[in-house]
């Protein structure tokens, strides 16, 4: 099943990967620092923007997206080459298994999911999520109205952005209604977020996390150090859970260097 995806600019190939309910153009703020760099994939997850939606009864969810993605690297491989991919929370954490199965030159993850300190710091998560979604679902079809007051729209998106100002109306109400209609946030949140054992342990990690995250607070950085002891571990001030809008200049540069082709 192939998902929708958008090619920009020249250079090395790297493969970005969003979020839970988000779609490729959350990406956009930093779209334009990036392409004179490398060729940018932007890409849709399946259940997410206009890529299909999961097929009914699925038994592995997160195993069906983490396999989709395999495929797509490879329409992106070259004999002499393979792809860099990063990616934020769900997508930092494909990006970081893409890199243990030996399918990427690097991987730079934005504030990953998946590792939760327990299982009490899980269910806070996932309840985030979807009190979200049952917040999002009571406005109902007034939310492209309300979410016109920044009274409203500001701390609707504010577990996900240090700086909801930032955030266009027209995106925020795109999520919005992404959070009532995605699937993902039922059947996927309950996976078991397990890495694949690394293929390729000298593949490049570089993991970034925002001091501001609300969503999967920076306490979980402990964890990630303890399953990647060979990452590079990089503390974001200033910015949220999804931090391309937050500062665009400092998270292309993270990506830019975490992205850089390596020689022995």
């Amino acid at each position: 099943m192939k998902m929708r995806y958008d090619v920009a600019g020249s250079g090395p190939t790297l493969v970005l990967v969003h979020g839970v309910v988000h779609r490729r153009q959350a990406w956009d703020p930093i779209l334009d620092l990036l392409t004179p760099y490398r060729r940018v994939v932007t890409v849709d997850l399946l259940g997410h923007g206009e890529s299909p939606a999961l097929e009914a009864n699925v038994s592995d969810p997160l195993g069906y997206v983490v396999d989709a993605l395999d495929d797509l690297l490879g329409d992106f491989e070259t004999p002499d080459a393979k792809p860099h991919i990063g990616g934020n929370s769900l997508g930092g954490w494909l990006a970081i298994a893409m890199a243990c199965r030996g399918r990427v030159a690097s991987a730079t993850a934005l504030s990953p999911a998946g590792f939760f300190v327990n299982d009490l710091d899980r269910r806070r998560a996932i309840g985030t999520f979807r009190v979200l979604r049952t917040l999002a679902r009571g406005m109902g079809e007034h939310a492209p109205r309300l979410l016109s007051y920044k009274a409203v729209r500001y701390p609707a998106i504010y577990a996900f952005f240090a700086h909801p100002s930032r955030v266009p109306y027209a995106d925020a109400v795109v999520d919005t209604a992404s959070l009532v209609s995605n699937t993902f946030v039922d059947e996927g949140l309950d996976a078991v977020f397990e890495l694949p054992v690394a293929a390729e342990p000298q593949v490049p990690i570089t993991i970034a996390w925002g001091r501001r995250d609300l969503t999967l607070p920076i306490y979980e950085r402990a964890v990630a150090k303890r399953n990647l002891p060979h990452a590079t571990f990089i503390t974001v001030p200033g910015v949220g859970h999804v931090p391309m809008s937050d500062n665009p200049e400092l998270i292309a540069s993270i990506l830019l260097a975490g992205s850089e082709t390596r020689t022995a």
